[in-house]
């Protein structure tokens, strides 16, 4: 089924439907519905044989009411600037929603991160960072890894934004290596986030950890490390899947070679873990948790209804569009939206920023005490705000992050 909907107007959707219930004032609510600015930049890159193309990014700014934008940077072929317009109003209402002082942005530019020699990656970063400069800084909008981008891209351009200042400038990205001031537990941080909200709800529903069944779409780093971790659980993990296709066996999945194939190189269909499935097949199976980790509207009114997992733990952002939420909803799925489900990022993203910002670091145990202790408070105030209203876990999450960024709004105040 080809999806025609605009993922940015979905967004917008959901925001608009808690403004309804909150009773926003209209002059607030058309605020919290638009982007703040967006920046589309065209410049051209200098490849290894000496050629050159130009390539097009974007940087987007939802809100900043509550504190500086916040949000990854994509390299992909795929993206446009619906998607980036999207990705940072959802980034906006996940940092609200975990109650951190930030606001939503996101960014990314189109290319194919592996078509590029690691020479070429490097200048389109540069490139790219200094022509968005202008919106970027720790006081301003931070950005971090996202969907194509990794540590040492983060370097490269936390790099780039230092050598125009003339001096250091830690704070300006997160999602960086260790060494120039990123913090430990930044890389698996949405995926624990994932994995405790997960565990959590399934107490919730009594059902036993411990042999309960559970689908993965999309193994990339959030998927495969949430395999291991509710593998570590004592969850068995029985299907997963890539792009191109997945593996499926009924007695559980040796998640840990599994990964590691991946990490090295491998697809999950060659990886011989299992009887070879379709990269949506996974969507339809009988099992008690399904994470949708892959990209976005992946469930939607077309396929909502072959959905048969108790728990849906959303872990890539708007992977579940809003027509499927109420045939979800009917079917009694419990859904963690990515709103909660996957703000572990964001979280520690906030820990790494604080962290440069006094040169006063933690240890890993320190970060992922911090990280539960802030999902465990968000997920608390979410699950209480669903029960009090009657209501799904998406409409309260919503009702809580557009709340408080609508608050924020009134006390500041609209600038003349």
């Amino acid at each position: 089924m080809t999806l025609t909907t605009s993922v940015f107007a979905d967004a917008q959707r959901r925001a608009d439907a808690a403004a309804d219930v909150l009773g926003l004032d209209p002059g607030i609510r058309s605020v919290l519905r638009e982007i703040k600015r967006e920046l589309v930049v065209h410049f051209p890159v200098k490849f290894d044989d000496g050629s050159h193309a130009v390539f097009t990014g974007f940087r987007v700014q939802h809100n900043i009411v509550r504190g500086p934008a916040k949000g990854g940077i994509l390299y992909s072929p795929a993206i446009t600037v619906d998607d980036i317009r999207a990705l940072a109003m959802v980034m906006t209402w996940k940092s609200a929603v975990v109650d951190i002082p930030f606001g939503g942005a996101k960014g990314g530019v189109i290319c194919h991160p592996h078509h590029l020699s690691t020479g070429e990656l490097e200048r389109l970063t540069r490139r790219f960072t200094t022509e968005i400069a202008l919106l970027i800084g720790p006081e301003k909008d931070i950005p971090a890894p996202d969907m194509g981008t990794t540590p040492q891209i983060m370097a490269w351009m936390m790099d780039t934004i230092s050598m125009n200042a003339g001096y250091s400038v830690p704070a300006a990205v997160t999602g960086k290596p260790v060494e120039i001031g990123g913090t430990a537990g930044r890389d698996p941080a949405i995926a624990r986030g994932l994995t405790m909200v997960t565990l959590w709800s399934l107490e919730e529903l009594g059902i036993d950890p411990v042999g309960a069944t559970v689908a993965i779409q999309g193994f990339g780093h959030v998927g495969a490390e949430c395999a291991l971790g509710l593998a570590e659980a004592g969850l068995r993990v029985i299907a997963v899947t890539d792009s191109r296709g997945g593996v499926y066996r009924r007695e559980g999945l040796d998640v840990r070679p599994l990964a590691a194939h991946v990490r090295a190189g491998g697809a999950v269909t060659d990886s011989g873990a299992g009887e070879i499935i379709g990269p949506t097949d996974v969507l339809a199976l009988d099992v008690d948790v399904l994470v949708p980790a892959a990209v976005h509207s992946q469930i939607h009114g077309g396929n909502a209804a072959r959905v048969r997992a108790r728990i849906i733990a959303e872990g890539a952002n708007a992977a579940i569009t809003p027509d499927a939420d109420p045939v979800l909803d009917a079917a009694g799925i419990l859904v963690i939206p990515d709103i909660l489900a996957s703000a572990g990022g964001v979280v520690v993203s906030y820990f790494e920023w604080v962290q440069d910002l006094q040169a006063l670091f933690w240890e890993e145990r320190e970060v992922t005490r911090r990280l539960e202790k802030v999902m465990r408070r968000a997920y608390e105030h979410v699950r209480r705000t669903a029960a009090e209203h009657g209501v799904t876990l998406r409409d309260a999450a919503y009702r809580v992050a557009v709340d408080r960024v609508a608050r924020a709004t009134e006390v500041r105040g609209i600038y003349p």
